[in-house]
């Protein structure tokens, strides 16, 4: 039967590592001196990095808050100082560095060599603004010099075909790491280049510098500046440049996002086409009511200052006045008629000959001067009797004095 006493699990031995990793005196504080490698900044501010020397590579990390302090960027092939403390990460049951302290301490030999070349070229004007070719804003046939497999030439297939379907990619495999790596890269560009593409895309993904260096020799810088199709230089990730980025037309930070930059998009540019004819019969039909508004009110202006108009608004005010007149002389007419009737009946009611046909008389002397009063006769005096019918003529016999 197996003795169950010595069976332990994994992560009981690396935490059993770990704990003899932390409780070393050495390996708790540090110097390790070499040249840094693969040096990656995370976007939470932690810095992945390598050092080494001529046999050998340790990995690290400085946290952010420690990252914080540093006055430099790191960057590959810079020889630095590392005051660290070496553990464990159990999960993954490997060793490495987590770092507190860097110094510069002068470059490693492959990024001297980068410095130098860099200079060089650029004090003979390789790396010029003037000599940089645009890249066409609607490329249709695009070259790819990379590694026939793996994941670069997939992302350029995957982006291409995403943007424009009828895009064509011409590849031309070449070897992009270690020996005679900068030889067929330059065959590629000079054969794609014979081609007249519309544009070259010359890229790999990240790696260490010295899996990049076929990118920084100076014949493959040359070889990019000599080309007449504009070259897209796409080697590494976003923090890696190289020569071949400097020589470059344009420089893409990743191999996507030099498809992104090479080939335009086609179903957006569908959707802007789209867009543009909507804006433009939509402004058209706006312009053309507000010519139809402005003629609509012009024609309503004319109609209302024309002759006609004008005769008609004239002839119905015409109608208007005449028949108020007509309702006012109507009315004047109404109320002198009512006054007439009733001075006619105060005349008639003041008649003598409505007075007579009541059975009164009027009484005249024999002058015809109109008797009121008993005074104005005298017994003997002859008088006339006007009555309803006819005149009496008589003589006054006696005068009789009512009065009291």
């Amino acid at each position: 039967m197996q003795n169950t006493k010595n069976i332990y699990s994994v992560s009981q031995v690396n935490r059993y590592i770990k704990k003899m990793f932390d409780e070393d005196f050495i390996l708790n504080n540090i110097c390790i001196k070499g040249e840094i490698s693969n040096c990656k900044y995370h976007y939470s501010g932690h810095i992945y990095f390598s050092l080494k020397d001529e046999t050998g590579v340790i990995s690290g990390v400085m946290f952010a808050s420690d990252a914080a302090s540093l006055r430099f960027r790191l960057s590959d092939g810079m020889q630095v100082n590392v005051t660290c403390r070496i553990s464990v990460y159990e999960k993954g049951g490997n060793y490495q560095f987590y770092a507190k302290k860097i110094e510069q301490d002068g470059f490693g030999d492959l990024f001297r060599r980068f410095e130098e070349l860099k200079e060089r070229l650029r004090e003979s004007g390789m790396f010029d603004d003037m000599y940089k070719k645009p890249v066409p804003a609607f490329s249709y046939r695009i070259g790819v010099v990379t590694a026939e497999t793996g994941a670069v030439i997939r992302d350029i297939y995957n982006v291409a075909s995403r943007r424009n379907p009828y895009c064509s990619i011409v590849l031309y495999p070449a070897k992009v790491q270690g020996e005679g790596a900068a030889r067929t890269i330059c065959a590629g560009i000079r054969t794609l280049d014979r081609m007249g593409l519309d544009v070259i895309i010359v890229g790999r993904g990240g790696g260490s510098i010295e899996d990049l260096w076929a990118f920084n020799e100076e014949i493959v810088a040359r070889e990019i500046f000599n080309a007449v199709t504009p070259v897209i230089s796409a080697v590494g990730h976003e923090t890696d440049y190289t020569i071949a980025d400097f020589a470059a037309d344009l420089r893409a930070p990743t191999p996507s996002a030099a498809a992104e930059l090479a080939v335009f998009d086609y179903r957006r540019f569908l959707e802007d086409l789209e867009g543009y004819g909507f804006k433009l019969k939509t402004s058209f039909s706006n312009i053309l009511k507000q010519y139809s508004d402005r003629l609509d009110n012009y024609r309503l202006t004319l109609d209302i200052n024309s002759p006609l108009n004008q005769i008609q608004q004239k002839s119905g005010r015409l109608l208007e006045l005449n028949a108020g007149l007509n309702e006012l002389m109507n009315l004047k007419m109404s109320i002198s008629r009512e006054k007439l009737i009733a001075y006619s009946e105060r005349l008639e009611g003041l008649s003598p000959l409505k007075r007579l046909s009541e059975g009164y008389a009027f009484v005249t002397d024999a002058g015809g001067k109109c008797i009121r009063s008993i005074r104005q006769a005298d017994a003997g005096d002859m008088i006339n009797v006007e009555l309803r019918d006819g005149t009496l003529s008589a003589e006054i016999m006696t005068v009789v004095n009512t009065e009291r």
